[in-house]
């Protein structure tokens, strides 16, 4: 298979099933091991469980631990549950520590006990199960290669390459000192080009970037990509060298962060895919669309209030939608960046102020333009001036409101230790439609005698 080469997966998943339903093992194992790990998982995630606990053992052990890796948590789990123990831990010792780690975390204990017991590595992944899985420690894997300040550059040389390190991660080599801890970082460049002589300690660079194994994995997403790095030592709070997180669990990470915040956005709690069990989507949706009914009273309180000036000027019925939208999408889109900077700590509650006069000033210019053209609207299809002018103005201040809204709610929510994606949505909306309807029904009021 050539590296521009794509696969259609349905056509070999049909070979697949023909094999299977044949009882050729061998030619299914053969089309299974011919894909790439991804397609491997895709393919191996439509099978039913029976084929899937038949076919699994059958392949080379690289080949499951691939497949393992890649299918989503949930699905690899239901799958580790079914294997026979030894089985698993034979898969289990050729995967990657912190996968493996992962996929015990999500086994019953007494499954893990018994394939820690039978791991030829379990010395490598029992210090991950400690950590959480969407913590810094939870995210590491061991470090393979770590060098002492006092050693010189010829005997690192020598000492790395009796240890031949099957790691691609050997970019970076982390210095220790005498009580294991963190003190600096070489590169293979420095290290090769210094004097046979020279120390590590006088080649090594002393501001090492490096992360606590509590901190949550959204802090990891946010030092990796801000300071471009290819990996980030994990250490304790002796500032001890626990492990490192690499490049390719940033991107899973970033991944994680951004289909939990769009569905949290949306007001869906948890990540749940496409064609997640409708009794799961309720329990989880609903709870939500209930606590937005509820808001949603008190907009309606608010167009109860206004039923007089409503009856008297019916027209004015018609810009509701208009004025509500408006300042809605306005309210959506201060809310979306607010959120996004606080998920990667551009913004703090501190900068609250900074960031509400931006919001805000926005909020007029925005208002002005889309205010002027909603009177200049209203003007030429109802022929009222006033209703124009009521229109505009009653635009431009729920779309300032609209903008401190969408920053002051999420600040609210971090210093209240909520999530900001989770709660703000809901809170954001009932402000700027309950302010949008007492904003343009209060004016209508008031210029009530015009417009009759």
């Amino acid at each position: 298979m050539t590296p521009t080469e794509r696969v259609d997966i349905d056509v070999i998943l049909e070979q697949v099933r023909t094999a299977l339903a044949q009882g050729n093992w061998q030619q299914a194992v053969a089309l299974v091991e011919a894909l790439r790990p991804p397609d491997q998982a895709d393919l191996f995630g439509e099978l039913p469980p029976e084929e899937q606990d038949q076919l699994l053992p059958r392949l080379d052990v690289e080949d499951s631990a691939d497949i393992l890796e890649t299918l989503e948590d949930e699905e690899a789990a239901e799958i580790a549950e079914r294997l026979d123990v030894a089985e698993l831990a034979r898969i289990l010792d050729e995967m990657e520590p912190d996968e493996a780690a992962d996929l015990l975390g999500d086994i019953p204990p007494e499954q893990v006990a018994e394939a820690l017991e039978k791991m030829m590595e379990a010395e490598d992944v029992r210090p991950l199960l400690m950590h959480a899985d969407e913590s810094a420690g939870g995210l590491m894997t061991p470090v393979e290669v770590t060098l002492h300040k006092n050693m010189t550059t010829e005997a690192a040389i020598a000492y790395i390459r009796s240890l031949g390190p099957d790691s691609e991660t050997v970019y970076y080599l982390y210095v220790l000192d005498d009580l294991e801890r963190l003190v600096g970082v070489v590169s293979l460049r420095q290290l090769i080009v210094a004097s046979p002589t020279m120390s590590i300690g006088d080649i090594m660079d002393r501001d090492v970037i490096h992360i606590h194994a509590d901190e949550d994995q959204e802090e990891v997403a946010r030092l990796m990509s801000r300071y471009d790095l290819l990996a980030l030592p994990v250490v304790d709070r002796e500032e001890r060298l626990l492990g490192i997180i690499t490049h390719d669990d940033l991107v899973e990470v970033l991944e994680d962060e951004a289909t939990e915040d769009i569905y949290r956005l949306g007001g869906v709690p948890e990540d749940q895919p496409a064609d997640a069990p409708v009794r799961a989507a309720l329990r989880t949706r609903l709870p939500w669309l209930v606590l937005n009914l509820l808001t949603a009273m008190i907009s309606a309180t608010v167009l109860s209030l206004f039923e007089n000036t409503i009856a008297q000027v019916a027209v004015v019925a018609a810009f509701f939608p208009i004025v509500a939208g408006v300042s809605g999408s306005a309210g959506t889109q201060t809310l979306t960046v607010t959120v996004r900077g606080l998920a990667l700590g551009e913004i703090e509650p501190s900068d609250g102020l900074r960031a509400l006069a931006r919001e805000g000033f926005i909020g007029v210019a925005n208002g002005l333009a889309v205010g002027s053209l909603i009177a200049v609207i209203a003007l030429v299809w109802k022929g009222t001036p006033m209703l124009g002018v009521v229109v505009g103005v009653a635009t431009l201040l729920n779309m300032i409101g609209a903008g401190i809204a969408g920053v002051l709610v999420p600040l609210a929510m971090q210093v209240l230790k909520f999530d900001p994606a989770l709660a703000s949505p809901i809170l954001v909306t009932t402000t700027t439609d309950t302010l949008g309807y007492f904003t343009y029904l209060g004016l209508v009021t008031l210029a009530l005698g015009m417009l009759v």
